[in-house]
C-alpha cells in the first residue's frame, strides 16, 4: 500500500513539475514574441547619398528602434546611393521580394495615377501644407491601391523637399528656359513640365546625373538642395533658382509578404519606427534648408529668388499640364481643390 501511494505521489508531483513547466514557456514565449525565432534581415534600399536627411533618420531612428524593440528578432541593413540599383531597379526588387524595404519616388505613378499627385506642380505652399495633406485622410487616398496592385504596403510619406533648378548659368525670367538642357526624372509630367516651361529635357537616372553636369550634356537639373549638396552637384553648377516649383515626397514601403510573414509585434514596431523615422526626417528637411544654402552659397553657388510676376509665369507655363491631367481623370479637378483647400 505505501508503495502504490509513493508510486501515485511520484506520478502527481512529476505531472505539476511538467504543467509548470510548460506554463512557464508558454508565459515566456507571449512576452518575447518579437524574438521568436531567426532572426531576419531587412534590407532597406534607397538612392539618397549617405549623409541625406532619409538615410540619416533611417540610422537615428529606423533602424535603432527595429532593432531594440525586437531585441535583436529583426536586423536592419540600409543600402543608400543606389547600392541594389538605380529607384526602377530597387523598387522592382521590393515588389518581387528581393529587397524587403525601400524609399522610392513616385515611380509607380505609371501605373498608379494618383500616386503622381504630390509632384503636380506649384500644388502645396511650405511643409505644414504638405504634411497636413500626406498624413490626413488625402495621402490615404492617394496610396489606397498600392498594395493590391504593386504587393508592396506603404508605411510613411517622407520628404525628398521642394524641387529647384539648378544650372551652370542663371535663370532670372522665362526666357532663360529656351534650349536649357535639363535633366529631369524620367516621368511623364516631369518632362511635360520642362518642356512647356521652354527647356529641352533630357530624362536621366540620378545615378548619372553628376556625369552629366560635369561634361556638360546637360546645363542643368531640378532636386532640393539638399541633394544638390549631398550628391556633390554644387562642384559643377554654379546657379539655383528658388523655384519651389514641385513638392518630392517619398513613400516608405515594405514587400507585403514579408510584412505578412512577421508576428504581429514585430508588425507594430515596424510600423511605428516608420512614422518615428518620416517625422524626424521632415524635421531634418526642414531645417536642413538654410544650413544648406549657406553651404552653397560658400561653394560660390548664387541662389535667385524669383519674384512674383515670374513665378506666375511658371504657373501660367504649367497650365496645360493642369489640363490634359483633368481630362484623362475625372476625379483629379476635385482632387487639386482639396489639397489646395488645406493650405
Amino acid at each position: 500500500m505505501k508503495k502504490l501511494y509513493s508510486v501515485a505521489t511520484g506520478v502527481i508531483l512529476s505531472a505539476s513539475l511538467l504543467l509548470s513547466a510548460c506554463g512557464g514557456a508558454t508565459e515566456k514565449s507571449s512576452s518575447n514574441e518579437a524574438s521568436a525565432g531567426p532572426a531576419k534581415t531587412i534590407k532597406v534600399a534607397n538612392y539618397f547619398a549617405e549623409n541625406h536627411p532619409q538615410n540619416v533618420a533611417l540610422r537615428e531612428k529606423f533602424k535603432k528602434i527595429v532593432e531594440e524593440e525586437s531585441k535583436g528578432s529583426l536586423k536592419v541593413q540600409i543600402y543608400p546611393n543606389s547600392t541594389l540599383g538605380a529607384e526602377k531597379e530597387f523598387y522592382d526588387g521590393v515588389r518581387n521580394g528581393t529587397i524587403e524595404m525601400g524609399i522610392p519616388g513616385l515611380i509607380m505613378q505609371a501605373d498608379i495615377p494618383k500616386m503622381g499627385v504630390p509632384e503636380w506642380p506649384f500644388l502645396f505652399k511650405d511643409y505644414e501644407h504638405v504634411k497636413k495633406v500626406l498624413n490626413g485622410e488625402i495621402g490615404k487616398e492617394l496610396t489606397a491601391d498600392l498594395e493590391k496592385q504593386h504587393g508592396v504596403k506603404p508605411l510613411a510619406w517622407s520628404a525628398n523637399g521642394f524641387r529647384m533648378f539648378s544650372s551652370n548659368k542663371p535663370i532670372k525670367s522665362q526666357d532663360d528656359f529656351d534650349g536649357l538642357r535639363l535633366r529631369m526624372p524620367n516621368i511623364p509630367n516631369y518632362i511635360t513640365l520642362g518642356k512647356l516651361l521652354g527647356a529641352n529635357v533630357s530624362p536621366l537616372p540620378i545615378s548619372e546625373v553628376f556625369t552629366a553636369l560635369e561634361q556638360k550634356v546637360v546645363d542643368g537639373q531640378d532636386n532640393p538642395i539638399a541633394t544638390l549638396r549631398a550628391s556633390g552637384w554644387y562642384e559643377v553648377q554654379s546657379d539655383v533658382l528658388e523655384s519651389k516649383h514641385m513638392f518630392s515626397p517619398n513613400i516608405f514601403i515594405i514587400n507585403s509578404k514579408f510584412y505578412n510573414s512577421l508576428t504581429k509585434e514585430q508588425q507594430k514596431i515596424i510600423e511605428d519606427a516608420s512614422k518615428e523615422y518620416a517625422d524626424y526626417e521632415f524635421e531634418l528637411m526642414e531645417k536642413s534648408y538654410e544650413d544648406d544654402k549657406k553651404f552653397l552659397e560658400e561653394n560660390n553657388v548664387k541662389f535667385n529668388t524669383p519674384s512674383d510676376e515670374f513665378v506666375k509665369e511658371m504657373e501660367k507655363a504649367a497650365e496645360p499640364l493642369y489640363k490634359d491631367i483633368y481630362k484623362e481623370n475625372d476625379w483629379a479637378e476635385d482632387l487639386v481643390k482639396r489639397i489646395k483647400d488645406e493650405q
